[in-house]
């Protein structure tokens, strides 16, 4: 999966990650790499599964559309 990420330099030191296609998708990092590495585990937090999934019904149907 490729994902573009904003990559920017914070006031505060340091980078903020954000990736603009997952909303509240954000991390920080002292270096570019660590920042870099921080996102992408952010990435994966944010893709896996959540448990609420279980909630819906057996017959709920989860479909794709576009906007």
């Amino acid at each position: 999966m490729h994902l573009k990420i904003i990559l920017e330099l914070s006031e505060e030191g340091g980078y903020t990650a954000i990736v603009p296609v997952l909303p509240g998708c954000i991390s920080e990092g002292n270096t570019r790499e660590e920042a870099i590495k921080n996102i992408r585990e952010a990435i994966e937090l944010y893709l896996e599964p959540a448990e609420d999934d279980s909630i819906f019904s057996s017959n709920a149907e989860q479909i794709e559309i576009t906007v």
